[in-house]
């Protein structure tokens, strides 16, 4: 079973016992444009008593709001009975709601119109109230009445209108997004963990670079990320850089992402942040001396900022901490290749210097040299099992101290660099390179 099964058979219920019931949202959106719907919402005048009644294994995920969750086979349908919203104080919720038998009242108090269309797929019947499927063919993206209304009342719906701008190539009308333009100062009165989820759709589900774009021009990106908004007009030097500023080559690479890792597409997104910070123009070029440090300490305040996970952190500072070092893998020693090369999520790496390649000089010589010394090395040459433990070492009579890391470094390196093989081997290079055993005291 699917979505789109079981949100037949709820609405099949629901006929059965009297009440109107249609799909609703996103799903008849994504079906009008041709595009298959992931998830399918129902919308209701069924009242939520009945609601739980008639689906007495419901999860009741916003009872205040009407809402019930149905799950069937692993699968969720969210099922929402019709209703009109009291005022909202706060920039994020209602402070109450009314229920309504009403569909063109529970359409009203919605975001888009493209958002706004309701479909019953029993009689094949389109209910639009809001002519949103005249913006779907227009591709607009307008909100439901007073747009200056629909942002105050929940500032999240400003970086929605974006994400399906950028998402679906549409054009945010003007009134609409001289709304945004003008309630931007306003988004962080929203939990900044609902704006780090809207940044990583608008990065990861199509269309990045264009939604970068209207984040700048509607004003939104100076205030929710002003160390990007400071890439603008951040020179580089033309020999390395043809394309232009920081922020134009972050932009490129942005419109080549595809189908990204969260994780890539902020590494894409923070590489290069910090440049402003270390711009310096010499007589014969422009230089970022140690922007590689600064953008790891900026990229781990930005990603700690809007509470990314600790893992996502960790893996977009090791992107932003590696970006430059394909330029020494034709000079790198074996040991220090192998390491390169087996670190966590590597292809994230080689695709983010690829992303930097296309987006500047687009030579993609070290992408390739990368890819094939990655291919012609198997697993067990990459991380082989350790000839010796510290445990080793100390039963060879070394005293347990801080040498013990440099030796038992020494030793990874000359086995991956091949020059020892065995335990045996092993032991007798680190006896010959420390024979003192008490240094490590």
């Amino acid at each position: 079973m699917d979505s789109e099964q079981l949100s037949r058979e709820i609405i099949n219920t629901l006929r059965s016992h009297g009440h109107e019931a249609y799909w609703a949202g996103g799903c008849v959106r994504d079906r009008l444009l041709g595009i298959a719907a992931k998830d399918y919402d129902v919308a209701t005048d069924a009242m939520p008593e009945n609601l739980l009644r008639y689906f007495p294994d419901a999860i009741r995920v916003g009872a205040q709001f009407g809402v019930v969750l149905v799950r069937r086979d692993g699968v969720d349908v969210q099922v929402a009975t019709f209703r009109s919203d009291h005022d909202y104080c706060d920039g994020r919720r209602p402070e109450g709601v009314t229920f309504t038998r009403n569909a063109k009242k529970d359409v009203l108090r919605r975001d888009f119109t493209i958002n706004g269309i309701l479909f019953d797929p029993v009689g094949k019947k389109l209910l639009d109230y809001v002519e949103g499927r005249a913006d779907l063919t227009d591709r607009r993206i307008r909100a439901i009445g007073n747009p200056h209304k629909r942002f105050a009342e929940d500032k999240l719906r400003m970086l929605r209108a974006i994400r399906f701008a950028a998402r679906l190539g549409f054009e945010i009308e003007a009134a609409t997004f001289e709304a945004i333009q003008k309630q931007a100062p306003t988004i962080n009165q929203i939990s900044v963990e609902r704006i780090r989820d809207e940044i990583s759709r608008i990065l990861c589900e199509g269309g990045a670079r264009r939604g970068f774009e209207l984040l700048d021009e509607t004003g939104l990106l100076k205030v929710i990320l002003p160390e990007v908004s400071a890439l603008k007009g951040v020179e580089q030097s033309p020999q390395h850089h043809p394309e232009g500023d920081v922020w134009t080559h972050t932009l490129i690479m942005l419109d080549k992402l595809q189908n990204p890792t969260v994780t890539l597409a902020l590494g894409t997104l923070l590489h290069d942040i910090g440049k402003p910070a270390t711009f310096e123009r010499s007589p014969d070029r422009i230089r970022f001396n140690g922007h590689v440090e600064v953008g790891m300490k900026m990229a781990e305040a930005i990603c700690r900022r809007l509470r990314y996970p600790g893992e996502v952190t960790e893996q977009v500072l090791a992107l932003v901490a590696n970006h430059m070092r394909f330029i020494h893998v034709p000079e790198m020693r074996q040991s220090t290749l192998k390491k390169f090369l087996r670190m966590p999520h590597f292809e994230e790496h080689l695709e983010l210097h690829r992303l930097d390649c296309l987006g500047s000089h687009g030579k993609l010589r070290l992408y390739d040299m990368a890819r094939a010394k990655l291919a012609a090395l198997p697993e067990e040459e990459l991380s082989p099992p350790r000839l010796l433990t510290g445990n080793d070492l100390i039963a060879a009579g070394y005293a347990p101290g801080p040498l013990f890391q440099e030796i038992l470094g020494g030793v990874e390196d000359a086995q991956l660099e091949g020059r020892i093989a065995t335990r045996q081997e092993a032991m007798e290079y680190v006896e010959s390179r420390w024979p003192n055993k008490t240094c490590g005291a």
